[in-house]
Formats: structure tokens, C-alpha cells, sequence
């Protein structure tokens, strides 16, 4: 079954346990009813704590009316987004999406069952996390511009792990690879989890990750940073470099956004989004997010709008120029 034959039948058995809003429903005063949050990754996944933990808990704690996260894992995020994509617009199917959501479009431009920005009404920019190029604590460079040198001198010969072809890592890797002009190899893997095992044990030389992720394993001195892929320091982190300091404009942000279905009201946008914003000032919610190593954002909906224009055609120019097939 193909792809997107194989995401329309799935959502349609999701619709149908959902329980798609009809006109009397929707026109109740929101948020009255159940509402629901989707998320593309499994149970206890970084996407799953912040739909459950930060989304839906604080939803409903603010609203007093039952908020339900749903787990609707496959595709790379899309069986869940295009659940939301073909609900009705009236705010009560919240996806939560992150980085893959920019990337899909064009990784799957074939065969992805919804127009992603016809069809989604950008609500708000939720967190980012910083995305870190590490190395094997052994490797034979300890910087970027000395990885550069040596994958010149060696091409071929330096190995990039990535948990999933076509992710947010695999991307970043397929950027420097182009901006630097070095030939790498990559070795995909199915998780981030068994791409950490290897690289902590050298079997691999490097890899693109979260710095959540990645930080026990510095501290421990099992892997090294090589440098940050944001565009400037980070502020609690100064002590670590940039990419973009060795090569101008290189820039990669993961992140958390909510998204709901394109002409839903716009009192209904800014109702969710002031109330998201209200919950990251508790100062519970920002010790959690800051244990994950998230950093808030917040943003008003024309901002997220921006974003997520910018990224689709930064991340085409990468899936397009690295020549990236999915099957």
C-alpha cells in the first residue's frame, strides 16, 4: 500500500475513534468538550512529554475541561499531522510537531496527503533545543575546522551517525557536508538511542543530537564537543563554539510548535496560545522544560507562521541539493 493511501486509511480509523466535531459542537463556547492533543512520536519520546506533560496537563488545568494526548505514531510524523490537517477547524485536534514537520514537504513532496501550509494555522513556537555536533572522545579532531581539514585530507573516511533518514540530524549532517565541501559518510540508524551506543563506543565517528542528549556522555568525557549548530553561543553554554563561527549562516534549531487546522478562528488561535504562554511562566513548567533541555520561545502565531515558511525552503535547499530519496 502506498504511502499516502496507507496515512488516509490510518486516519480515517483515527477520525472515526476521535469523533470529529460536528456544526452543534463547534459552535459552543471553546474550549467546551474534549479537546485533543496529537503527537507523531511513541509513548515516553521527547514529543510524547511535551504533548502530555506540558500541553494537554496545562490545557486542561487552565481550562477545566478534559484534554487527551493521542499517540498516532508512523510516517515520520505525518499520520498524526494529517489527522489534524483533516479535522474540523474548530481547536480541538492541537497537533504538537517538531522539526520533521519542516522537513516532510519536501522529503516526501510525492506522496505527503495535505498541503502543509494550506491546510495548518500555526498557533505558537513552544521551545527549541540546541543541536550539537559531537565526536567519539578518540576521534582524530577536536574542532570544526580540524574535523574539516582531516575529512579533506581523508574523503570518505569520517562517518556521521543519524537516528533516521531523512531526521533533523541527518539534515544537519547533509548541511555541513555541503557548506564545507567534505565528503562524509553516513550510517543511519533506527533510533537515536543505538546511534549513541556506537558513537560512545567509536564505532562511529560523529553525529548531530539534542544536547540533552548528548550532555551525560561530555560530562562523563565519552564523547567531545565539536561544536554547536545554532548561530550563536549559546547563552549558559559560551564555552563551546558555533559552526557558524568557522562557516557564516549555518544555523539548526530543533523545536516544538502547535498547530491546528487552517481556518480554525483566530480567537481560538490566540486563546491557545495566550494560554501556553500563561503555563511557561509557572516556574514548575520552566524547571521541567529546562531538566530537557528546552528553551521557551513562546510566540505569537504570525511569528510561528514566519518560522515555519523559512524553514520549509532553508531544509528543501538541503533534501534537494543532497538528492535525499525516502521510500
Amino acid at each position: 500500500m502506498k504511502l499516502w493511501k496507507r496515512i488516509a486509511f490510518l486516519t480515517g480509523l483515527c477520525m472515526l475513534g476521535l469523533g470529529v466535531a460536528g456544526p452543534a459542537a463547534a459552535q459552543q463556547a471553546y474550549p467546551a468538550g474534549v479537546v485533543n492533543v496529537l503527537v507523531g512520536g511513541p509513548a515516553g519520546g521527547p514529543g510524547d512529554f511535551v504533548a502530555r506533560n506540558i500541553v494537554a496537563h496545562n490545557l486542561q488545568e487552565a481550562w477545566g475541561q478534559p484534554v487527551v494526548t493521542l499517540n498516532q505514531v508512523g510516517a515520520g510524523g505525518l499520520i498524526a499531522a494529517n489527522t489534524v490537517a483533516k479535522s474540523a477547524p474548530d481547536g480541538r485536534h492541537i497537533l504538537v510537531d517538531t522539526t520533521s514537520f519542516v522537513i516532510n514537504p519536501t522529503l516526501h513532496a510525492e506522496t505527503i496527503p495535505f498541503d502543509t501550509l494550506k491546510d495548518f494555522a500555526f498557533v505558537t513556537l513552544l521551545f527549541t533545543q540546541h543541536v550539537v555536533l559531537v565526536a567519539h572522545a578518540e576521534a582524530p579532531f577536536n574542532t570544526l575546522p580540524e574535523l574539516i581539514a582531516y575529512a579533506k585530507a581523508h574523503p570518505g573516511k569520517v562517518t556521521y551517525a543519524t537516528p533516521l533518514l531523512g531526521s533533523a540530524s541527518h539534515l544537519a549532517g547533509e548541511m555541513l557536508k555541503i557548506e564545507a565541501g567534505i565528503d562524509m559518510l553516513h550510517v543511519s540508524y533506527k533510533g537515536s538511542g543505538p546511534a549513541m551506543l556506537d558513537l560512545v563506543a567509536g564505532r562511529v565517528d560523529t553525529m548531530f543530537n539534542s544536547w540533552a542528549a548528548v550532555q551525560p556522555f561530555v560530562e562523563q568525557g565519552k564523547i567531545k564537543v565539536i561544536a554547536f549548530a545554532s548561530s550563536t553561543r549559546p547563552a549558559d553554554l559560551k564555552q563551546y563554539p558555533v559552526i557558524a563561527e568557522t562557516i557564516p549562516g549555518f544555523g539548526v534549531t530543533s523545536f516544538f510548535g502547535l498547530m491546528v487546522r487552517s481556518g480554525t478562528p483566530r480567537p481560538i488561535i490566540d486563546k491557545i496560545q495566550r494560554d501556553m504562554a500563561a503555563a511557561m511562566k509557572k516556574p514548575e513548567v520552566r524547571a521541567q522544560l529546562e531538566k530537557q533541555g528546552m528553551y521557551i520561545v513562546g510566540s505569537t502565531p504570525d511569528e510561528f507562521d514566519a518560522f515555519v515558511r523559512a524553514e520549509i525552503v532553508k531544509w528543501a535547499k538541503v533534501v534537494k541539493a543532497a538528492k535525499i530519496k525516502v521510500n
